[in-house]
């Protein structure tokens, strides 16, 4: 039985079309969705009689959740593993050998892991670019991670079914028939379920790791279901090569080559794409998934992000899987978002507190094609959000601006409570029906046991 909960006096954060930023103001939840935003003085009345649940928000923020569009969950299991390697060395020495040796549990505890990091740090939605299977149905142990922690899951399957003569692992690659029939099953048994909170979406891993054929499969695939489709673009000079190589064209216009363009279609990393591309992106409504800390991990480069914000292309911020960040925080992702691109225009002004913001928001919502659901704290969108208290740490205090606070002085432990579709999920910096104790120390034992498996320990 759903509860309906007010959230009182708080300043709320909407990022709607306006920006608004509400004062003294409450909000409703009620099953799934945001009932009622109001001065606080005016819900007490309105509600007055009614049986609800008030939660005290004085002196806190209500944001809307963030929304991370890239990641790899199973990679939470590598954390510190492939550090000071440029990304072919760490594909091929070790995140490779590791996706080699997966298994369901495996894979499920990292699933577990990671969507509990991110909810705790404020994210609410997750693109998970599941692209190791080398055992079936691994696809499905995301799903049950997505399920458990009650997060709004987006499952995309990862495909391969070439790239061995580029250092591509053997056991990770897969005949596209098979590839084909375990689609059509993630679709037929997952699309959709959760109260549509869980969906699938299809992602060739690289362009360079599909066939013609596959990715001409996936694109009709993902027009049949009505999805999105995802991959990684140019995130190193060697993605452009190997995709030349392979299919007489650098990754990016292997998609205008193949007809695999159109506003379904997320473009990950994009380090370099030239200006030229980016337009052609801009005209097409083709959508960007922004990496910064993981491209300055491996060293990746800096991608073109002011010029896309000048071109007007939808950005969303994403912090790629932990083997090449470390975590899974999007709040660290704001602020480093922010600077490194300051720092490559020595500009100053070039991406601003709130546009960075709204690119963990309503961008990233917008890159996923549910703006209409989430992403901004409006009456009648889905109740995923979280609050705020920057009285919790040293880091945050003293607060004068809401948004500033959270970008450049953000801190995980100031995140008291997150909502996600209407389920109170985390309150009080602790998670409501989940023994975090108990699923940290299950998490150490397996991650040990698949970095021996590997040789990478």
């Amino acid at each position: 039985m759903f509860i309906i909960y007010i959230l009182a006096n708080a300043t709320v954060v909407t990022a709607n079309e306006n920006d608004d930023i509400y004062k003294n103001h409450s909000v409703v939840i009620e099953n799934n969705e945001i009932l009622d935003i109001g001065l606080s003085h005016e819900i007490e009345k309105k509600y007055q009689g009614k049986e609800y649940k008030e939660i005290s928000c004085e002196k806190k923020v209500i944001f809307p959740g963030m929304i991370n569009n890239h990641t790899h969950l199973f990679q939470t299991f590598l954390k510190g593993l492939g550090d000071d390697m440029d990304l072919e060395k760490w594909f091929t020495n070790m995140t490779a050998p590791s996706a080699a040796h997966l298994d369901y549990d495996e894979v499920y505890y990292a699933g577990l892991l990671g969507c509990m990091e991110a909810i705790s740090c404020g994210t609410t939605t997750v693109l998970d670019y599941m692209y190791a299977h080398p055992k079936p149905k691994l696809s499905d142990a995301i799903i049950d991670s997505f399920k458990e922690t009650k997060i709004r899951g987006f499952l995309a399957r990862g495909t391969h079914d070439t790239g061995l003569q580029f250092g591509n692992s053997p056991e990770i690659i897969q005949n596209k028939e098979e590839i084909i029939d375990d689609c059509y099953r993630l679709f037929e048994n997952f699309h959709g379920i959760e109260n549509d909170r869980i969906r699938v979406w299809l992602a060739p891993a690289a362009i360079w790791t599909n066939t013609k054929e596959l990715l001409i499969d996936l694109w009709e695939m993902a027009k049949k279901f009505d999805t999105g489709i995802t991959a990684h673009i140019s995130e190193t000079p060697f993605d452009r090569k190997c995709s030349e190589e392979l299919h007489g064209d650098v990754d990016f216009k292997v998609l205008e080559k193949y007809g695999m363009v159109g506003p379904n279609m997320l473009l990950v990393h994009c380090v370099y794409l030239n200006n030229d591309e980016l337009k052609f992106a801009q005209e097409n409504d083709l959508k960007i998934s922004y990496n910064p800390i993981s491209n300055m991990y491996l060293s990746s480069g800096i991608a073109p992000i002011s010029e896309a914000i000048n071109l007007g292309i939808t950005i969303g911020l994403a912090t790629d899987g932990a083997a090449s960040n470390n975590s899974q925080n999007m709040i660290e992702c704001l602020k480093v978002g922010s600077l490194l691109q300051k720092v490559k225009e020595k500009d100053p002004t070039v991406i601003s507190a709130n546009k960075i913001f709204k690119m963990a928001t309503i961008e990233a919502a917008k890159s996923l094609g549910i703006d209409d659901e989430v992403g901004s704290i409006e009456k009648g969108k889905k109740a995923d959000l979280f609050i705020y208290n920057h009285l919790n740490t040293f880091t945050s205090t003293p607060s004068f601006d809401p948004i500033s606070t959270l970008v450049y002085s953000g801190d995980q432990q100031a995140i008291e409570t997150v909502f996600i579709d209407g389920n109170l999920i985390y309150d009080k910096n602790e998670f409501v029906n989940l023994n975090s104790q108990k699923i940290l120390s299950t998490v150490q034992l397996k991650a040990e046991k698949l970095a021996i498996k590997a040789g990478n320990i």
